[in-house]
């Protein structure tokens, strides 16, 4: 056993009891059954406050999804036994990493699984705003369609126009690598620059000031992380700065944008567009992003792929194992304090 002193990599006695938040594949169900002692939700309701809370006092692990907030006043009343939340997904915001450390119990997530799937959907988007998919599917939908005519339905092409991505992670890199196959100019803003055999393969220019970035660019993807320094990066003052009928993609985080401006300026006609997977208030979203022709609106599918979701349940299975066996799980968010 590593570190006997070290709760965070425990033995656990016979089989850990596993509580989740949501229903996943039956496949992965199933082997969490026969591995653990484990409790599903095959309702999908999502668990309620106290019902987390409950769930916390009574497992060894917890396996909540990214609309489950574990917060630090949670993690206070969670019950001497657990000692891992194996979040499913890759994002860790909804979880208080300090309180969980604090407690020693260790944090997992599935990084990795998704990249491609969010990278083509939000290729989808970035095609979808400029050529007015979404207008041109309500026109055939309502029986408004006219017929072919020279200046009908006129949207821009994507060859030669610049693709601003803000995060050239894994996911960003996925993005400028389907872009560059369609002829977009890559541009990219990070807080480092990566090396340049990284940007020689995407063919991407470093923007060191993102306000430059976004005044460049005629099409703005979001693919950084929602923490304190990215909350309402891109608000009314930026975008301000980005071109006339320019585009907006985000596919990350609600928190990165400040909504309220992002329809002021898209009812101005400042933005030419939007894509959008994520909402601050899921699944509300607000009636007048639903009201604009030119607003591609998705209900969070990025990952929704039948193949990224079994390999995410496969991972939250492995770091169970791993940390059950009293070994350090590959996929560790946060060292848990000795």
């Amino acid at each position: 056993m590593e570190n006997a002193g070290d709760t965070s990599t425990r033995r656990v006695a016979g089989k850990p009891r596993v509580i989740v938040t949501r229903h996943l594949l039956p496949s992965i169900e199933a082997r969490m059954e026969e591995l653990f002692e484990t409790r599903l939700n095959r309702d999908d309701l999502p668990m309620t406050r106290d019902e987390l809370a409950a769930a916390m006092r009574e497992c060894d692990v917890l396996v909540p999804t990214v609309t489950d907030r574990i917060d630090a006043e949670l993690i206070v009343q969670a019950g001497e036994r657990l000692g891992l939340i194996a979040s499913f997904g890759t994002g860790t915001d909804h979880i208080d990493l300090g309180a969980a450390a604090a407690r020693k119990i260790m944090v997992t997530n599935t990084p990795g699984v998704f990249t491609e799937d969010t990278a083509d959907l939000t290729m989808a988007l970035i095609i979808g705003v400029p050529r007015r998919v979404r207008e041109g599917t309500a026109l055939i939908r309502q029986g408004q369609w006219t017929g072919w005519a020279p200046l009908a339905m006129l949207g821009r092409k994507l060859g030669g126009k610049v693709l601003g991505i803000v995060g050239l992670g894994r996911i960003g890199q996925a993005v400028a690598f389907r872009a560059r196959a369609f002829g977009l100019q890559i541009r990219y803003h990070n807080r480092h620059r990566l090396p340049p055999a990284v940007e020689s393969m995407f063919g991407a220019e470093y923007v060191e000031d993102l306000d430059r970035l976004l005044a460049d660019s005629d099409i703005v993807t979001l693919h950084c992380p929602a923490t304190a320094a990215t909350r309402g990066l891109i608000d009314a003052r930026r975008i301000a700065l980005m071109k006339p009928g320019a585009a907006l993609i985000n596919t990350a985080r609600a928190d990165l944008i400040d909504y309220e401006a992002m329809i002021d300026a898209l009812e101005s006609g400042h933005l030419g567009g939007a894509g959008l997977d994520v909402f601050p208030d899921e699944p509300q979203v607000d009636p007048r992003l639903i009201a604009l022709p030119n607003v591609i609106a998705q209900p969070h599918i990025g990952s929704a792929t039948i193949e990224g979701r079994e390999a995410s349940g496969e991972k939250v299975i492995a770091n169970i194992r791993f940390w059950a066996d009293g070994h350090r799980p590959p996929d560790q968010v946060l060292e848990a304090l000795v």
